[in-house]
């Protein structure tokens, strides 16, 4: 599918000018600064340099005061505390990030994972019974909770109080909880709305550092998992998390948990990681157990310091990702095969798919694969404890919840936010929702969102391509959401000498511009389909990132590339 590329523009030239003299840079780089809200000398030193000691105080979050004093209050009496998490990345490093810190503070604390398919998401009804038969009297809850009105409930009857740690949108009505912290809340004034759910318990445990007159180093010494979180949860790198992802990476890099660097090891990386290798080598591994077996593993693994067991967790969950491809692999297959016989193809705006025997561990990411292959708002269900349950994916700028929300009263339970949900309804109701859904799309998708786009930061020439504009395009990471790496356009390019295909697949080219004799190397992924027409000898556009080749220790400059256009 053509990719629409939208270019960003210039900012003010008095405003460009002035940043390019206080920053000694050229009026490139500053123009591309200015347009991510970076206008001044210290707005750009605290982007480049964030400062951990600017973190805000976490009592500005509601119910902050409450969650503390309860802790502290547990921790004194030495009372049972549950730490209770989702079975994704960020449940799991949650609980992880709690049970490191707390359990040099208090003796009796345990946690605990609701199995995706015989619970499902959230606090489950089973998980709170099992706490008060265990004679929990707190339970503490992690990137879930904010919707458990009922199980909230049921936990004051049984007599044990919960703080609920979250951070996706509530709904119409709060849980009556002892404490919940969510940025979210319409009450709660924290200046940052973003935070992961680990960020959330990582407030908590800094305001009870603050009470407790805890050296703050202490929860330094985990953070990385935090880093973990922020990536593999793909919330926006920006203010307070781009802080905490910032120094997360530097402990990931410099200092991993035991765990951490073991499942960096059976991925075949090793350090610095950025936030994209986070997201395509961790956290998939530490999802794994969630998908296809239990997610206590990955807990069981983060938190573990004996270097003989570390081996073994993480020789397994390495092998349960493996599982996971081929489980994914072959239903995703399966989805895009139903896609294409469905005479009806052309003239949907939506995807809704049902088979009973999917696997449930899965259906998230074949859902993302559709989704990029038709590039539509898509919805894949199978069949779980006898009622239909999946997961939705959404394009760029399409706000899916509320396209689900729509069609709320044929769904027994559903949550999630703009890009991506989560849905449970009875079987018979397939079919009235997928027309439902179908047409709430129809009516609200904009053209624009039913293509595919590339955010341009810059035209440029190529003699903006040197090291010195690399060293400073590498000092605006960590990238993710709202700080996407650059991709810069220029026009005019010619080949230097023919194109290569390398294994079939890439694109391996050396450019010019047409009016420039300054050749760079340049390699497109999986863009072979490419080499026929640049061949030509006509100019052409590129969209590209500039990056470091380093081949046996020679470095080179390389452009990344990420799309090309034709003139006429």
């Amino acid at each position: 599918m053509e990719k629409r590329w939208e270019i960003a523009a210039s900012p003010d030239e008095k405003l460009t000018e002035s940043l390019s003299r206080a920053l000694n840079v050229n009026h490139d780089l500053a123009a591309l600064l200015i347009n991510r809200g970076i206008t001044a000398f210290d707005e750009a030193k605290h982007f480049f340099r964030p400062d951990i000691n600017s973190l805000h105080d976490p009592f500005l979050m509601k119910d902050m005061d409450r969650a503390v004093n309860r802790l502290t209050e547990a921790i004194a009496a030495d009372e049972k505390i549950l730490i209770y998490g989702d079975y994704d990345v960020d449940g799991t490093t949650s609980v992880s990030l709690m049970m490191l810190f707390l359990q040099k503070l208090i003796s009796d604390i345990e946690y605990y994972i609701p199995d995706r398919y015989s619970e499902g998401y959230g606090l489950s009804e089973k998980g709170i019974r099992w706490a008060a038969e265990n004679e929990f009297s707190l339970i503490v809850s992690l990137d879930c909770g904010i919707k458990a009105v009922d199980k909230a409930e049921l936990s004051k009857e049984l007599g044990i109080d919960l703080i609920i740690c979250d951070h996706h949108l509530p709904g119409e009505q709060l849980p009556d909880a002892y404490a919940v912290l969510d940025p979210k809340r319409k009450d709660c004034k924290y200046p940052y709305k973003e935070l992961c759910g680990c960020g959330v318990g990582f407030k908590l445990l800094q305001g009870l550092c603050l009470q407790q007159s805890i050296p703050f180093e202490k929860l330094f010494d985990i953070i990385d998992l935090v880093a973990v979180s922020i990536a593999s949860d793909i919330v926006p790198i920006t203010g307070e998390n781009r802080t905490l992802a910032y120094y997360g990476l530097k402990k990931l890099n410099t200092s991993p948990l035991p765990g951490l660097l073991e499942l960096m090891a059976v991925a075949g990386k090793k350090p610095p990681l950025t936030i994209s290798d986070i997201v395509f080598y961790v956290g998939p591994r530490i999802n794994a157990a969630g998908r296809l077996t239990h997610a206590k593993e990955s807990v069981r693994l983060l938190i573990c310091d004996d270097e003989k067991v570390i081996k073994s967790f993480s020789d397994q969950l390495n092998q349960t990702n493996l599982d996971r491809r081929t489980f994914d692999h072959a239903i995703t297959e399966e989805a895009l095969d139903l896609i294409a016989n469905n005479s009806e193809v052309d003239s949907l705006k939506s995807t809704v798919l049902f088979k009973e025997d999917w696997h449930k561990g899965v259906i998230g990411i074949v859902a993302s694969r559709c989704m990029e292959s038709y590039y539509r708002p898509t919805i894949i269900l199978t069949q779980s404890n006898g009622k239909a349950t999946g997961s939705a994916r959404s394009v760029e700028g399409f706000d899916i919840y509320q396209a689900i929300d729509a069609c709320g009263d044929l769904l027994e339970q559903y949550g999630g936010h703009t890009h991506a949900a989560g849905l449970t309804m009875s079987i018979e109701n397939i079919p009235a929702f997928r027309k439902r859904f179908e047409e709430y799309v129809q009516k609200n998708i904009l053209p624009e969102q039913q293509q595919p786009k590339i955010e341009i930061d810059r035209k440029v020439n190529f003699p903006f391509v040197n090291f010195k504009t690399l060293n400073i395009l590498k000092q605006m990471a960590p990238f993710g959401p709202h700080n996407m790496q650059p991709i810069f356009v220029t026009e005019d390019v010619i080949l230097a000498a023919p194109a290569r295909v390398l294994k079939d697949t890439h694109l391996k080219l050396q450019v010019r511009q047409a009016d420039n004799p300054k050749v760079l190397d340049a390699i497109g992924f999986g863009m072979a389909n490419h080499a026929m027409a640049v061949d030509k000898g006509a100019p052409f556009r590129l969209a590209y990132q500039i990056v470091e080749n380093n081949y046996i220790g020679n470095k080179s400059l390389q452009l990344m590339i990420k799309d090309i256009k034709y003139y006429g």
